[in-house]
């Protein structure tokens, strides 16, 4: 059996301040900054009617937003995620699932709609990074 999947990767950076509850984390339990490089990637098997994955400044538009949400703030102070350690596997998790809901929500325009798969992956350095990636349900 034959697969092939198309992607588009459009990738953009945030900077948040964090500490962590355990002793697994060292030093890093301490109030600390980290400035993360986001690449996101949508794929789908075949190429919408205009030879498109997604509209790339509509992708790159929408993690633009959903970084927003999250630039400049201390994650400590975030009721959303009290009591949670934000690493950076669990933020991956957060930036997909809000970047799949706005695709839900057709921001992403008409060719989101043949979207299989994403994968976001957040880069801490040129030597370590984290990602979360699964399918779409659109």
């Amino acid at each position: 059996m034959e697969y092939h999947v198309y992607s588009l990767n459009v990738r953009e950076h945030f900077m948040i301040a964090h500490s962590f509850k355990g002793e697994i984390f060292g030093p890093a339990q301490g109030l600390h900054g980290a400035t993360y490089i986001v690449d996101l990637e949508m794929r789908r098997p075949s190429l919408d009617k205009d030879g498109l994955v997604v509209d790339i400044g509509l992708a790159s538009q929408q993690l633009s937003a959903v970084l927003g949400e999250l630039n400049f703030r201390n994650l400590d102070d975030v009721q959303e995620f009290d009591g949670r350690n934000t690493t950076t596997e669990f933020l991956a998790a957060v930036i997909f699932n809000r970047i799949a809901q706005r695709i839900r929500e057709d921001q992403l325009g008409p060719a989101a709609s043949g979207l299989t798969s994403m994968k976001v992956t957040l880069h801490e350095s040129h030597v370590a990074w984290a990602a979360f990636e699964g399918d779409l349900q659109v």
